[in-house]
């Protein structure tokens, strides 16, 4: 079972071959260092690891657990670069407002309050899987990317669910800030030799199959710095990819493509330590840019099991574009990305990306358990979860997503 090590500096995983989550020690929680000067501040910094920061009622509010507003006033912190919320029970929805405000680590200044998805439960692994009841497994708001911060303020309001006139519900037990800094990279410098089993990129490559797009270049796990000691050893795999459903990250889009090896090693983090997976739950990510990103382990052309969409991981891929498009259009790099990366993969199980293709549900909020559902080859995350993601903006980019991915493999 994997244990975890604790320290001030964060939070350090031992995994145990395929086995599941166990909870994080009590001791887990790293306590913020007094008020230090910039210099100070950055002599102590070591990058790297999760500080793990409980939540407490707020002065006007310290009536009892599930009080209706918890927070952390404005403190000191290490540093760090994405920040989450995260609560006891996956099964427990939070139905609130969640905000930050960050201090930047390079010129001291605070942002204004920003504010994180609070619904994450529709990614995740299928109800009734072991990567689900292990045990570990916590709800939580999706991450923010704020960039390099050391300082940090949260609050949490209880609201009325939607569409209701009750009082606010209690806010969920154990509430508590992740502060993820995604550390240095592991991938080789450019000059050193590479051994053929761990490249770096996987480049572009030509498909001799019929209506198999051209394989786009992929940035691997070694790539992006993966720490794979975070994660279960081993694989799950299904048994082949019918369809792909798109998501967005919800990190924010205040990103530079230089940095999205660092949000996907942060997201990486959030998904194991924070939110209790076996890995990352995306099979695929991609930034503003069109760069690819290998996701969850077990190999890019593998139907490898994820944890993206509730109830459809089965014989599905999941992908992820960094940012957050409710409001923002998806750039066009991105959404050829998509297409290249489909044209490819789902290639390579016979899929029209213009096709539909029935799967089971596993169980979610649109279908009950057991129930054949028809879905387009490329959906988004809303066609078989009842949600706002992938964003209303990328979500209406797909029509354009599907018709490249089937001239890729030339239909």
């Amino acid at each position: 079972m994997r244990g975890f090590l604790a320290s001030s500096t964060g939070v350090t995983c031992a995994a145990a071959l395929a086995l599941p989550l166990a909870p994080p020690a009590a001791s887990a929680t790293s306590s913020a260092p007094p008020a230090t000067s910039p210099a100070a501040r950055a002599e102590a910094y070591a990058p790297g690891g999760t500080q793990s920061l409980p939540l407490a009622p707020l002065a006007r509010d310290r009536a009892a657990p599930g009080a209706a507003e918890q927070g952390l006033p404005r403190r000191d912190v290490r540093r760090f670069s994405l920040v989450g919320v995260v609560w006891d029970s996956p099964a427990t929805e939070l139905h609130g407002r969640v905000e930050v405000r960050t201090r930047t680590a390079a010129t001291g200044t605070w942002t204004g309050w920003q504010r994180l998805e609070t619904h994450n439960a529709e990614h995740a692994a299928d109800p009734g899987t072991p990567e689900s009841t292990s045990g570990g497994v916590r709800g939580a708001t999706a991450p923010l990317w704020v960039g390099e911060s050391d300082g940090v303020e949260v609050r949490v309001r209880a609201e009325n669910p939607p569409g209701t006139a009750r009082s606010a519900s209690p806010l969920p037990t154990g509430l508590r800030l992740e502060l993820v800094d995604p550390g240095e990279s592991a991938a080789p410098p450019a000059n050193r030799a590479r051994t053929r089993t761990e490249p770096s990129v996987l480049p572009a490559r030509q498909q001799a199959k019929p209506h198999v797009g051209p394989r786009p270049s992929i940035t691997t796990r070694r790539g992006w710095g993966a720490d794979e000691k975070l994660r279960d050893q081993g694989f799950v795999y299904t048994k082949q990819v019918k369809a792909a459903f798109v998501h967005h990250s919800a990190t924010g889009n205040n990103y530079r493509c230089s940095q999205a090896p660092s949000v996907v090693r942060s997201i990486y983090r959030y998904h194991v330590n924070s939110m209790g997976w076996r890995d990352l739950g995306y099979n695929f990510l991609v930034d503003k840019c069109g760069h690819i990103y290998e996701g969850r382990a077990g190999g890019v052309s593998k139907p490898v099991l994820g944890a993206h969409t509730l109830g459809f991981n089965s014989n599905s891929m999941g992908i992820a574009v960094l940012g957050t498009y409710s409001s923002k259009k998806p750039s066009s790099a991105a959404l050829k990305a998509i297409a290249r990366l489909t044209a490819w993969k789902v290639g390579l199980y016979g899929m029209n990306p213009r096709g539909k293709t029935y799967l089971k549900s596993g169980g979610g909020n649109l279908y009950r358990k057991g129930k054949r559902v028809r879905l387009n080859v490329i959906s988004g995350h809303r066609d078989g979860f009842a949600t706002n993601c992938p964003g209303k903006k990328l979500y209406a980019k797909l029509g354009t997503a599907r018709s490249k991915a089937a001239k890729y493999q030339g239909r």
